[in-house]
Parts: C-alpha cells; structure tokens; sequence
C-alpha cells in the first residue's frame, strides 16, 4: 500500500488520493484493534430493542413508534437526554432483558473489532425501580461471559454512582453490595454533573478503594474544570470521564499531562449534547497534539448517533486525523485499561502489526 502522503504527493492525482484517504481511513478504522473504556450498557439500547422488552413485559411506551421514538433524540443538554435515559431503562425487568442489553451490545462492539470493553452500569436506578441486584448483574455477566466464549472479546464492569443522589446513598450501596464488589473492575460516576461536584462522593470512593476497585468520574462534560480537579484530588481516580473542559485550566493540563491521566473522551455526544457545536470545533485534535492521553468512546450510543467506529470516523473526516493518531489513539485504550500489562501487551502488539501493514 502506498504512503498516503506519497498518493497525495501525485500532482494529477490529487483528487483520486482525497478519495483514496476517505476510503482508506474508513476500512483502516474498521480493522483497528481498540478497547472501548466509555460505554453506558443502559445507554446502548437500541430502539428497536426498546419495544421488544416493552413488548416481553407489557409495558407500554409513550412513544408510538421506533421512528417516533428515534425522533425524541434531540437534545439541547445533558438533562434532558438523562431525562429519556431513565425513561428508556423502565422496560428492564428480567434477567433475559439484561442480557439481551449486554449481548447487542458487545456484538455490535466487535464488528468494530474492539478487544476490550469496559462498560458502566447504573445499579440505583433499577434498585429503585425494585429490580433486584442480582438480577441485573447475572444477566449482564452472562452476556459477558457468553460474547468472551463465542466472540473473542475481553470485557469488565464498572459500577456507576448517579451524582444527582447523595453520597451518603452510594455509600450505602457498595455496602449493600458488599459480597459482590470483587465483580467489578472499578467504580464511576455519571447521571447530572452541574451542581453535583465529585467530593459528595470522597467516602464512597474511598470505601470502594479499600475493596481493591479502581475509580473513574464524569468530570468537565458540562462542570467547570474545578470538577476535574476534585475527581483527581478528593476522588482519586485513575481516569477521567470527558474531560473536555480541562483545557479552560493551563495547570490542570499540566498536571494531566506529567501524570498521563487517561481521558475517555465522547466526541458524537458532545456533539449530541451541545458540548460543541459542530464536530470541526472538537478540542480531540488539540489534545492529542498537547500531549493528554486521551481515548475515543461511544458513551450512549443508541441515542448520540453512532458506536465506537462511528465516533472514530465523525472525527477523523472533521479534524483531518492521521493514521498515526488513530493509532496512538487505539494504543491509549489498551494502555488505559484496567487489565493486567501482559494481556495489555498482547493487544498492544497486535495493534503494532497491524499499524505496521499500513506504513
């Protein structure tokens, strides 16, 4: 395969070589190898999934159609795409609809050949709803399980906090949940960021630690960068969720830099959720050029627009990324996950083979 600066490099085949970057950079895309670290399992529910599990439980929508449903994805913040997500989660009854959630789910993540996965999940919401713990978590293992037999790919939980509930309530349920903490790969937290600042959550996070969990936070979505510092200092975490607003903040940069603080950005929600206004004014370019490790992810794909490949598209056409970028955006996934360094290394090698068939 040529160099794509050599093609381009072809005076009379200019236009022919923006044409053969296009198609060359969708299949170089769709054969990457990559891990997916941002990734909402209630938020991957696709409509037409919707209306099954209402179907199977009787419960009826208030939306007449996939299309009308599809048509209610329009939103113009956070709340108000959270406000149909809690909707959307109420057709959740049985263990089968759990794992249906998860198995879509990692189907459509390996046809973008991602290897790893590491999927949040929003226990007090369906605990509230009177769905029992264990329910949700077999069915969403079993799936696990199921994809790693059958499809090859690696997958961990993580167990979200809803920010909008109190500190002292996710406390209470990691103690609830006790027995069953050495199931997850780590604890995050996401649902309403402005007004909800990480350090209501300092003791829950700090129990969680004692149990050997990791710890990520949704921080600088649509919070100020002050957010960012509170998961990094009062929360500890080893990643950040977002993180868009962290460059409003020269020190902040400095410090995710030094400490190559992970950053799983969302680059179709952003877009979905008016944290930009257009794909081109995405800051995904000036991070990567800053130095800040950061990560592409779907977030909640049904509803923004598009899974992991979609995302990694949307922003390669609108920013003009490089292979190079792509793969050292790949290469910040493996690393940033939380799976031991040899199996890190094995995916980190065939993502060197496979770069090395596109040079």
């Amino acid at each position: 395969m040529y160099p794509l600066s050599a093609l381009a490099g072809r005076g009379g085949l200019l236009v022919n070589a923006i044409v053969f970057r296009g198609w060359c950079l969708k299949d170089f895309i769709q054969g990457l190898p990559k891990a997916e670290l941002h990734i909402h399992l209630e938020g991957s529910m696709q409509p037409e999934l919707m209306f099954r599990l209402a179907e199977r439980n009787s419960i009826a929508l208030r939306f007449s159609s996939v299309e009308a449903l599809e048509d209610a994805y329009h939103f113009n913040n956070l709340q108000e795409f959270l406000d149909l997500y809690y909707e959307g989660m109420q057709v959740l009854i049985t263990e089968e609809d759990f794992f249906d959630l998860t198995w879509d789910y990692l189907q459509r993540a390996h046809a973008d050949r991602v290897l790893h996965t590491e999927m949040f999940f929003d226990p007090q919401a369906h605990l509230e709803r009177g769905v029992a713990f264990e329910t949700v978590i077999n069915g969403i293992f079993s799936a696990m399980e199921a994809a790693r037999c059958e499809l090859g790919i690696s997958s961990l939980l993580i167990l979200s906090f809803l920010r909008h509930l109190s500190g002292a309530e996710a406390l209470s349920l990691l103690k609830q949940v006790d027995e069953h903490l050495p199931l997850f790969a780590a604890v995050g937290l996401d649902s309403s960021e402005k007004g909800n600042p990480p350090e209501k959550f300092e003791a829950a996070f700090e129990y969680a630690r004692s149990k050997g969990l990791k710890a990520v936070a949704h921080a600088g979505e649509e919070g100020p960068p002050e957010y960012v510092w509170g998961a990094l200092n009062a929360l500890k975490v080893d990643r950040i969720d977002h993180g868009n607003r962290s460059l409003e903040d020269p020190s902040l940069i400095k410090v995710l830099i030094e400490q190559q603080i992970p950053l799983t950005i969302c680059p179709l929600s952003n877009l979905r959720l008016a944290v930009v206004d257009d794909m081109s004014d995405h800051p995904l370019r000036r991070m990567l050029e800053l130095g800040l490790k950061v990560t592409i992810n779907s977030d909640d794909p049904a509803y923004f627009g598009g899974y992991l490949n979609d995302n990694y598209r949307a922003v390669e056409q609108a920013l003009s990324l490089s292979v190079e970028q792509l793969g050292l955006i790949a290469r910040n996934s493996f690393e940033s996950a939380f799976v031991k360094n040899d199996v890190k290394q094995e995916w980190l090698s065939a993502l060197d083979s496979y770069m090395c068939s596109y040079q």
